[in-house]
């Protein structure tokens, strides 16, 4: 391997420099430290390089992001768990100020107030027993990432010996560190210098669990279990050349067991050939672990493309192994006080080995504006997906199993991963984000979660194979719902369509004689169905009246993709059925379309609404238990009342929302609905609200007995 000489990475500081010393023994916690904030450094100045590479499992270029951001996670709780071991400093205490002091040099807020940092000790239980601290939050004391041209810099004095015990230098001054991995605490008051209180794998715990807490993507959630391989390794001490391999293998297989699909060609690979090559090194020193291992990923990154036709397509490496390189390379540093030599891995510039070993660059650089026009076309056929994220606890391995089988089921790019304390992180790509975080409530006691929406290619038969939410080929009014070619797609009529989510016959017909195009069925509706109907629409404008089908943030999801040069998508807060018609009844073609959807809103916004139903089995509500067969009375999505008579249930019902006023009640009656509830509940209005008018529609809706809509 080719190595160029010693770079010191951490600053000019010349205290925080890395000499180069042959045969270290063993990693302490302040080593750990140290790699860590090398780690962040180099992250850092790659970001840019790793986010370009990614392509896989989505090409949404934030895979460098994502590392980076787990790691500052991990080392802001190894931060806090450190000055935690000294409960007894006290805000304004010469600790305390050295550690704020030398953040504020650092230019980097790693504490956002130097008072919390006596907050720490107060916090010590939180951080190690079950707490859960997200977004750079510990047990109540907030700290903000460290600055992009010095994260976490505030450590570099104290951690300058590297923390890697030398035969010969235990004992000096100021340098040595102890067998169990305690460091001299420097006289400045920083973070590193509490060190003695805490062991190696302390500091190792406490830098996985901040990784999982606060990991992000499934690249981050990854990079969590090698910390967490690390920590198990060091239960016995510091790390040495006998454990450095097993941290590795332990980390490769947690990886592997948290994917429900494991795939070849990916950081998996690289970080098990790592472990394989470090296990194989005959050597005696971490050092030469370190680099076997390190050289080892890099060879196994440089076969990824021909291991994964994504990768292959694209002519880039994978993004996530090359994070996992740059923390090796990083670990080689602190080892061996050198920088190993790597090629740059930019899109189109690295010749790769197997398929593309006779490529040259040409063939390359054309292989990837093949790519990127590939990604441009796709964006109009594509259906809104999810990244879904949530922290779990209250759990076991039993059930985070079945957990992995169920989100599985609902998506791909699964990860679900546990800290080795009790808490667990979970990550799937997914077009039905309701139903991964339901899944997690099953499974445990569920927090910071986190949704976020993507574009993904969709099959392009996605509409056509649905039996259950299909656009209507029906033309009332202005509205065209007969899809034109797809040459004219975008030189039809330039008017505007109504587009209502439906659930029943009745209620479909009710909609289409308004003058809108419907997209119903029996079954739910999905995002993806509701994508391809607004694209199947030749209108220019589309307000859609989704009447409660989906979310918001799916709606929101929606509405991104939709829109285009050729065509503007309003969705309208229709949380009903009901509310929905409401809003029809005000359509108006002739105003400009913000001002017709403003219309429609108000109108919809103004129709209180609620429903009646049968309740199918035992329940907890919040005003009290229902058995089976109780009705149900509804405001919104709230249950107000329970009666074992579901007629006597509709009646309160409308006696409460009609309490506040109304002068016109609709009555959608579902198709469960017995025959004479209709007359029932209208003959009720009629004798306790003499002059509210009475409007009853078949709606056929399979959900509620009735939908009730208060003007």
């Amino acid at each position: 391997m080719a190595v160029p000489g010693v770079r010191d990475m951490m600053g000019d500081d010349p205290d925080a420099g890395l000499p180069a010393v042959a045969g270290p023994n063993e990693l302490n916690g302040t080593a750990l430290l140290r790699w860590g904030r090398i780690c962040l450094e180099v992250l850092q100045q790659r970001r840019e390089e790793i986010n370009a590479l990614n392509v896989f499992p989505i090409a949404d270029a934030d895979t460098g992001t994502n590392m980076l951001a787990t790691m500052r996670a991990a080392m802001q709780t190894a931060d806090a768990a450190v000055i935690s071991a000294h409960g007894s400093e006290r805000p304004g205490s010469s600790a305390a100020a050295g550690f704020a002091a030398e953040a504020e040099r650092s230019g980097g807020a790693a504490v956002s107030d130097a008072r919390a940092v006596g907050g720490y000790a107060a916090n010590a239980a939180a951080v190690g027993n079950g707490a859960k601290p997200v977004a750079g939050v510990f047990g109540g004391a907030a700290i903000s990432e460290p600055s992009a041209a010095s994260p976490g810099k505030f450590a570099d004095r104290a951690i300058a010996t590297n923390g890697i015990d030398r035969p010969g230098l235990s004992g000096s001054p100021g340098r040595g560190s102890s067998r169990n991995g305690s460091s001299a605490a420097p006289q400045d008051g920083t973070a590193v210098g509490y060190l003695e209180s805490l062991s190696t794998h302390d500091v190792a715990a406490a830098m996985a669990r901040g990784a999982t807490l606060g990991a992000r993507g499934n690249s981050g959630i990854i990079l969590s279990q090698v910390l967490r391989g690390i920590a198990e390794a060091a239960r016995g001490g510091p790390l040495t050349a006998q454990t450095l391999p097993a941290a590795l293998a332990t980390a490769s297989a947690l990886v592997r067991e948290s994917l429900s699909v494991p795939v070849e060609g990916t950081i998996l690979t690289v970080l098990e050939r790592a472990a394989e090559c470090a296990a194989a090194c005959a050597q005696s020193t971490v050092a030469d672990v370190a680099v076997a291992a390190a050289d080892g990923a890099a060879k196994a990154l440089g076969d990824t493309p021909a291991q994964l036709g994504v990768l292959r397509e694209a002519g880039v490496v994978d993004a996530g192994a090359r994070g996992l390189v740059v923390l090796l390379d990083s670990l080689v540093v602190v080892t061996l006080g050198a920088t190993p030599a790597r090629p740059e891995y930019g899109r189109g510039e690295f010749l790769f080995a197997g398929a593309q070993a006779g490529a040259d660059r040409g063939t390359a650089a054309a292989q990837v504006d093949s790519a990127r026009r590939a990604d441009a076309e796709s964006l109009n056929r594509a259906e809104p997906h999810f990244e879904v994220m949530y922290l779990l606890s209250d759990t076991d391995d039993q059930r985070i199993a079945h957990l992995r089988n169920r989100l599985a089921d609902l998506g791909d790019s699964v990860v679900v991963v546990g800290d080795g304390a009790g808490s667990w992180s979970a990550h799937v790509h997914c077009a039905d984000a309701g139903a991964a975080v339901e899944a997690g409530i099953a499974t445990g006691t569920l927090s910071a979660i986190r949704i976020e929406s993507f574009i993904t290619d969709a099959a392009p038969a996605v509409a056509a194979d649905r039996t259950d939410a299909a656009v209507r080929p029906v033309r009332v009014g202005r509205a065209a719902a007969s899809p034109p070619a797809a040459a004219d797609r975008h030189h039809g009529p330039a008017d505007r369509a109504v587009l209502a989510v439906a659930s029943g016959d009745g209620a479909a017909a009710l909609f289409e004689a308004g003058g809108a195009v419907v997209l119903g069925g029996d079954g739910p509706v999905t995002s993806a169905a509701l994508l391809a109907a607004i694209r199947q629409l030749p209108n220019r404008e589309v307000l859609v009246l989704p009447n409660g089908a989906l979310p918001a943030h799916e709606l929101v999801a929606v509405g991104v993709a939709a829109r285009d040069a050729h065509r503007d998508v309003l969705l309208l807060p229709s949380g009903s059925m009901v509310q929905g018609l409401a809003a029809l009844a005000v359509h108006d073609c002739g105003r400009i379309a913000v001002d017709d959807a403003f219309a429609m809103s108000e109108a919809a916004a103004a129709t209180r609404w609620g429903s009646l139903r049968a309740a199918t089995g035992r329940a907890l509500t919040m005003v009290g238990t229902c058995e089976a067969g109780d009705g149900l009375g509804l405001v919104g999505h709230d249950v107000v009342v329970i009666d074992r008579d579901a007629p006597s249930a509709g009646r309160t019902l409308l006696d409460r929302m009609l309490a506040f006023g109304g002068e016109l009640v609709t009555l959608l009656m579902g198709v469960g609905a017995p025959a004479e509830l209709a007359d029932e509940l209208a003959a009720h209005i009629a004798n306790g609200f003499p002059g509210v008018e009475v409007s009853v529609y078949s709606g056929g809706q399979q959900a509620d007995l009735v939908q009730i809509g208060v003007e």
